[in-house]
């Protein structure tokens, strides 16, 4: 499947520049810190045996290594092909290709065709996204378990770096925009929807947290 608008289009393109130099990064360094906190609140939740939705997968690191860890099978959706392809290889030299389902394009255009999971995944994603209420509602429909995401925090210099990538965008003739949404909305969005926060974590420009669904 393949992404139509504008916004998508451009990001897909955007991304996909940087692909192979994300998995060069990963097997040289490994996670980054923010990234290394999301996953420690993923293991406070628990994510045995679960499966694994991750939306802007990228290179497959972060679902690939909970798979390796002990999650049963995972679905990675992102709008660039290449990052798709250099995850789909990476599976494949993982060991991890038959517990793993790929699909190219925009979540909001495909998520009829993607299966609910355990756990659901949103590494630097919502603030690629211009339209942070529908996919946060959306993604969260799909979670039956575990809800992690990490965000830029709200914060000026924050706020003046972003807008300093959005005016490159704009420069460069390009529609993809990053964006900084409110993480106090996002966050009674997701309790609105009965989870609950066990973790949060932040670096000086992310904010890492998990949730789980208030009855478990």
């Amino acid at each position: 499947m393949s992404c139509c608008c504008p916004h998508s289009r451009s990001a897909s393109r955007f991304f996909s520049w940087f692909a192979r130099s994300y998995r060069r990064r990963f097997e040289r360094k490994g996670f980054e810190r923010s990234q290394q906190q999301l996953l420690d609140g993923l293991g406070r939740a628990g994510y045995a045996d679960a499966s694994i939705l991750e939306i802007g997968s990228g290179v497959g690191h972060l679902h690939q290594s909970l798979l390796e860890r002990g999650a049963a099978i995972a679905t990675g959706i992102d709008l660039a092909p290449v990052m798709i392809d250099e995850a789909r290889d990476w599976a494949h030299k993982r060991g991890l290709a038959e517990r793993v389902n790929y699909l190219t394009g925009d979540f909001m255009e495909c998520r009829d065709a993607i299966d609910d999971a355990d756990v659901t995944v949103l590494d630097k994603v919502v603030c690629c996204y211009p339209d942070a209420d529908g996919l946060v509602h959306a993604s969260l429909e799909k979670t039956r378990r575990v809800y992690a995401l990490t965000i830029p925090r709200d914060r000026w210099f924050v706020r003046l770096g972003v807008g300093v990538i959005a005016a490159l965008m704009w420069m460069m003739r390009s529609d993809f925009r990053p964006y900084v949404h409110d993480p106090a909305l996002i966050e009674r969005w997701i309790v609105e929807a009965g989870f609950e926060r066990i973790h949060e974590d932040t670096t000086a420009i992310w904010l890492s947290r998990v949730y789980r669904r208030a009855e478990d």
